[in-house]
């Protein structure tokens, strides 16, 4: 059987822990793909998000485009995606602005979403989240094995 591809997608806030993510989740015989600025963290052991953020001092939002454009692709490449979600700004289970955009790029596709951790409803974009039909984890990332 051909191994599935899950891409991960998260707050960059989220990306020290995305790489452990990756590790278990190959663990589990899937074929991971990650933002490639978690990449670029892991490698520099420089995980301050402002380090990377650069448009938004420079005003130059090509950068963001173009990480952007990257991680479409891998989503459009992936099988399913997997929503890293953890406490942000006091609220549990955070999901940003473009998050919710690679998740509706993975609803329009058909893919599978996987939302790892389950969400407060205070979030302001909650009921669009929900509005995607993914299946919530509740922190256990060996039932997207059980579920794909």
């Amino acid at each position: 059987m051909k191994s599935k591809t899950i891409t991960l997608c998260a707050s960059a806030s989220f990306y020290k822990g995305i790489n452990q993510i990756k590790e278990d989740l190959i663990k589990l015989g899937f074929i991971v793909l990650i933002p490639h600025t978690a990449s670029i963290m892991q490698k520099n052991n420089d995980f301050n998000v402002a380090h990377y953020k650069t448009w938004i001092t420079s005003g130059d939002y090509n950068k963001k485009k173009k990480l952007m454009d990257g991680h479409f692709k891998k989503i459009v490449k992936g099988d399913s995606i997997l929503v890293i979600n953890n406490t942000k700004h006091g609220v549990k289970g955070y999901i940003g602005g473009n998050v919710l955009m690679e998740m509706a790029i993975a609803y329009f596709l058909n893919k599978k979403i996987y939302v790892l951790n389950a969400m407060s409803k205070k979030l302001s974009i909650y009921e669009e989240v929900m509005g995607l039909s993914p299946t919530i984890l509740n922190g256990d990332i060996t039932k997207v094995s059980i579920l794909i």
